[in-house]
């Protein structure tokens, strides 16, 4: 139960973090440089917990890896240009990531299906009508 509930925990508290920060970051702070120092921490970070772990040799790992993590880096840096420019915007925190996520998780629902040809059950049809009835009323 618990390796179901920390990694549920771990993207609630940093999300939350890091919606706190994305919100604060300077107005007048030029938006690529701010993510090339988060980048520069996160990678030294990501860097000393990999060489922490000791157990795997650096290149080994290396060729491990495929197109997946240059398009993560780049969906990544869509990511955080795209929630700096939302709260830049004038969107409020509470606002802004509620209907970014609410039409996330409509389009995973049909990626989901579409890619992965996973089911849609009743429920989550309801769910995603519930989900278009929100965005309306938070957003009215």
């Amino acid at each position: 139960m618990w390796n179901m509930i920390w990694p549920m925990a771990l993207v609630v508290v940093s999300n939350s973090l890091y919606h706190f920060v994305a919100k604060e970051t300077p107005t007048g702070t030029n938006a690529f440089l701010s993510l090339t120092v988060t980048y520069l921490v996160a990678a030294a970070a990501s860097a000393a917990l990999f060489l922490a772990g000791g157990q795997a040799a650096l290149l080994p790992e290396l060729k491990k890896l495929n197109w997946t993590t240059l398009v993560m880096g780049v969906a990544i840096i869509g990511l955080e240009l795209g929630y700096i420019c939302l709260y830049r915007a004038g969107w409020k925190v509470s606002l802004g990531s509620l209907v970014a996520n609410i039409l996330l998780a409509c389009v995973l629902l049909a990626v989901g299906v579409l890619l992965y040809k996973e089911a849609v059950t009743l429920r989550q049809m309801v769910g995603m009508a519930v989900c278009a009835v929100g965005m309306f009323l938070v957003c009215k």
